[in-house]
């Protein structure tokens, strides 16, 4: 009896020793900055808690998972793309899904431009097109010297010209925690000439680039910063082309899609609220490391609560609209189309649907 419990204490001293010598060291796919993350925002004031979410209406039930991104032709037929690959469109009532295409990959942003055309970020492919026939064409993968490995979300210009993000250089849209456990710039900005067919790098040593909208005014582009809680603007006036400076800085969660809607307002989805254990965290490497080393159920998780903010040029909230019960969560999208906001999610069976809240007096 006593040669049994010794063997069964030596057993257990060695696994956690193991386990000790697996969490500290055994090599991680991530290499850690230090970042002292700004005090979160007091959800109070223009941010106060409220419920104006929890009226989503949720639709397109029944076909599959990860709308991540909605888009809305000119006919209200309404778009979106599924985890399994599958780019679905209903009728303007939300109903009749088809397929219209197997992308092949995993469909994120899309945009319908003035031409009508969807166009669409695939991970795994590129910036394709739905053309008139219903096939797929591929409009770039990248440039001579970068090939896309992210390709998050897109919106076109006036001129035709289509900005899009690259999210991550380092990590793809299954490990996308791991960018923000690093905490690096490893996003980038493009714009695709379809005049020419050149694709150019804007701006790179971005923190996880993710919704980019093109002001309808045309001065500037809106690239969301997830990791950094903020977006920036990106200059096309010609006095200011190329420069980039901050819109909104300090969010109170994670900006995910951004749009530009109706009298001048920009819609911003906010993936998830601000976590003070995963703030706190950005300022230890180290842990960070460990934490990456843990199975992903003890990793730090979104919590599920809607939020979508409307901002208007001067990067003023102007709508706040929350669902702390989390009806519909994640919001990874917000299209206004016909009066309407449609919200695109990264894991929901559905996508949600409400009326455009009027303007504050």
């Amino acid at each position: 009896m006593i040669k049994f419990f010794v063997r069964s204490l030596l057993a257990i001293v060695l696994l956690g020793a193991a386990a000790a010598l697996y969490l500290l060291f055994w090599p991680v796919p991530i290499d850690p900055a230090p970042w002292n993350a700004p005090k979160a925002p007091a959800l109070e004031g223009p941010l106060a808690v409220n419920d104006a979410l929890a009226s989503v209406s949720l639709l397109g039930e029944g076909v599959g998972s990860g709308p991540e991104d909605i888009a809305v032709d000119f006919e209200g037929r309404i778009y979106g793309g599924l985890l399994d690959g599958r780019l679905i469109r209903w009728d303007k009532d939300a109903k009749n899904p088809e397929t219209v295409a197997d992308t092949g990959g995993r469909p994120l942003g899309l945009h319908v431009d003035s031409d009508g055309r969807l166009i669409l970020c695939v991970v795994g492919k590129g910036i394709l097109a739905l053309e008139a026939d219903g096939t797929l064409s591929t409009l770039t993968t990248g440039t001579k010297d970068y090939t896309l490995h992210f390709p998050d979300d897109l919106d076109a210009a006036a001129d035709g010209t289509i900005y899009f993000s690259d999210a991550s250089s380092k990590f793809d849209h299954t490990n996308y925690a791991l960018d923000f456990l690093e905490h690096r710039p490893n996003g980038k900005f493009f714009s695709y000439d379809p005049k020419t067919g050149e694709t150019t790098l804007l701006a790179d040593n971005l923190y996880f680039a993710n919704g980019i909208a093109v002001d309808p005014r045309q001065e500037f582009v809106l690239i969301n910063e997830t990791s950094k809680y903020r977006i920036l603007r990106y200059w096309l006036t010609p006095e200011k082309r190329g420069q980039i400076d901050v819109f909104v800085d300090n969010l109170p969660g994670f900006p995910d899609g951004v749009s530009a809607g109706s009298r001048e307002i920009f819609w911003v989805a906010i993936a998830s609220p601000r976590d003070q254990a995963l703030d706190a965290l950005l300022a230890q490497p180290f842990t960070r490391k460990v934490v990456a080393r843990l199975p992903k159920f003890l990793q730090p998780r979104p919590q599920r609560y809607g939020i979508v903010l409307g901002i208007n040029r001067e990067g003023e909230i102007v709508h706040n609209l929350q669902d702390p019960g989390g009806k519909f969560a994640p919001i990874t999208s917000v299209q206004e189309a016909n009066g309407n906001l449609y919200l695109g999610s990264l894991t929901e069976p559905c996508f949600g649907k409400l009326p455009r809240p009027e303007e504050p007096r």
